[in-house]
């Protein structure tokens, strides 16, 4: 275990899914916790309680990231509450899928509003705001790389956040921030398996040559190893968590 006593981070989306397991794990770590959240309030506040009933430190915030005056007001608040913020996990993202051809206009936006936009939003304020030794972690998708029908924009929004993790690392330059991407693969969420047929569910299990899906521990480990000490000299990169599928 890391100790991360004092050092506060931002999860976005956290509510639900990997971004719970998140939360957790770097509660677990001994980061001081802001469980993000756009509408889910009561499962933010239940995650809130099961961190502190295990011993760890964390606190409810609303904002959509979609929207950058919500964003701001987060960091305000957290700042006035904990004193700072340390590491931001841009965790917050929808996954719609349809043919290029087929996705309407707010299939596009919503999309690009939260998965690209939000990213940006979030990325903005905590490259303003982070203290030194801070990180920022950003959710890709090892869809960027599969090609797969359907998943163009969705896709594409992924893609243009490794872009920007690039970008910000060098940007950063000079103030001792990280800024990384992690990259899942299929991974067993509720929201991933909801209205999946059990034969395509079972097509996606053997898409790595480990043989099962992904759990969203897996992904909370790797963040949680770009969050802490060991995770000090990885600066620009995408690690794509997901046995081995690309």
């Amino acid at each position: 275990m890391t100790t991360s006593k004092n050092k506060v981070v931002i999860v976005t989306g956290a509510s639900r899914g990997i971004g719970a397991a998140i939360a957790q794990r770097l509660a677990k770590d001994g980061f001081t916790v802001v469980v993000n959240y756009a509408g889910g309030e009561d499962a933010a506040r239940q995650l809130v309680d099961n961190i502190e009933t295990a011993g760890g430190r964390a606190i409810a915030a609303q904002a959509d990231v979609s929207d950058a005056a919500a964003v701001y007001r987060m960091f305000d608040t957290t700042e006035a509450a904990l004193g700072g913020v340390d590491v931001l996990v841009n965790n917050a993202g929808i996954m719609k899928l349809a043919t290029i051809a087929d996705g309407d206009d707010a299939f596009v936006d919503n999309q690009i509003a939260i998965n690209l936009k939000g990213s940006i939003n979030t990325m903005r304020e905590a490259s303003r705001r982070l203290r030194s030794g801070g990180r920022i972690i950003n959710l890709s998708s090892s869809v960027v790389g599969l090609y797969q029908p359907t998943y163009g924009v969705y896709a594409a929004t992924k893609a243009g956040i490794e872009a920007m993790t690039h970008v910000l690392s060098k940007e950063l330059r000079g103030r001792n921030i990280t800024v990384n991407a992690v990259a899942p693969g299929p991974t067993a969420t509720a929201l991933f398996l909801d209205g999946k047929p059990q034969a395509v569910i079972d097509n996606l299990t053997k898409l790595a040559p480990l043989e099962r899906l992904g759990q969203p521990e897996d992904i909370a480990n790797t963040v949680a190893f770009l969050a802490g000490p060991d995770g000090a000299w990885i600066n620009g990169q995408v690690l794509r968590a997901n046995g081995g599928v690309i």
